[in-house]
């Protein structure tokens, strides 16, 4: 029977599927159990890559769906990225915190001390590398563009926190846990930033859906909004300025995938939860 892993796994073009021995087989309901475990509260979640000038188009949409239903389920999400990408997620009346390039360390422990956040997520988020650098999947530096937002994930341990990372590539926040078999592997130099969970899909976007699905099964509701709420949303980050990750056109397409496949995986994941729930409803 297939898993919601798999269907975040699909058309797999970037070699996520070789990571996947090393994982748990059911990596993503893992997390989304940790996530849930949480007491409800402030949760940071970061996202927002770097492109040719532009935030791409993975990592908002997976975001805001998440923190759609992080918002449902009691939590208060908060948006931690660039200014030039608070936009991206006011649209949608979520609260942002601007981190801009080059602010230290410091920043980001206050941010801690002051909102006392009961979690972390990372979705398609660029984390420090093996060379000490922020680069993209090309090995191009992004380091003059990329607020360090990585530290809040590197400060999380020393607070208790608990932290969840998404990714698709290898140099995002979270792949640290597996920058061994990354670095074999994948021929790339691995991001070295680790989570407590790592969810790993063949578009960090899809992986963001796979969680919000895993919660709507758990808190035992369909809170996963649907592919139309998710496609008017990438429609309004298009019109502000995201761009195709590897095309780099402002087009309403993720990592070079159209929108019949953006729909083919939430209309999977949707049939999930339905299915799930159903069979509860009737135990």
């Amino acid at each position: 029977m297939e898993r919601i892993e798999d269907i975040i796994l699909r058309h797999s073009q970037r070699g996520m599927t070789k990571l996947r021995p090393h994982m748990e087989a059911d990596y993503c309901r893992l997390a989304a159990k940790e996530i849930h475990s949480w007491k409800r509260g402030v949760i940071f979640l970061t996202t927002g890559f770097y492109v040719a000038g532009y935030p791409e188009t993975d990592g908002p949409t997976g975001t805001a769906v998440l923190a759609s239903v992080l918002r449902d389920m009691g939590f208060q999400p908060i948006i931690v990225t660039e200014p030039e990408n608070a936009e991206l997620f006011t649209i949608r009346d979520f609260e942002v915190i601007e981190a801009k390039v080059g602010v230290e360390a410091d920043f980001f422990r206050q941010m801690i001390l002051e909102w006392q956040p009961v979690g972390m997520i990372s979705v398609e988020r660029c984390g420090l590398n093996a060379q000490d650098d922020y680069a993209n999947m090309r090995g191009v530096s992004i380091r003059e563009h990329n607020a360090a937002t990585d530290v809040l994930f590197q400060f999380a341990p020393e607070y208790g926190i608990h932290t969840v990372g998404v990714g698709d590539g290898g140099n995002e926040i979270g792949m640290g846990n597996v920058a061994d078999v990354i670095e074999k592997e994948l021929s790339l130099v691995p991001c070295v930033v680790k989570v407590d969970h790592l969810v790993i899909a063949s578009v960090s976007n899809w992986g963001a859906y796979g969680l919000a699905a895993y919660l709507s099964i758990l808190e035992g509701k369909h809170l996963m909004p649907s592919y139309a709420w998710a496609a008017t949303y990438m429609k309004k980050t298009v019109e502000i300025g995201s761009v195709d990750g590897i095309t780099h056109e402002r087009v309403t397409h993720v990592d070079g995938f159209d929108e019949s496949v953006e729909q083919e995986i939430l209309d999977a994941l949707a049939d999930k939860i339905d299915a799930a729930l159903e069979t509860r409803a009737a135990s």
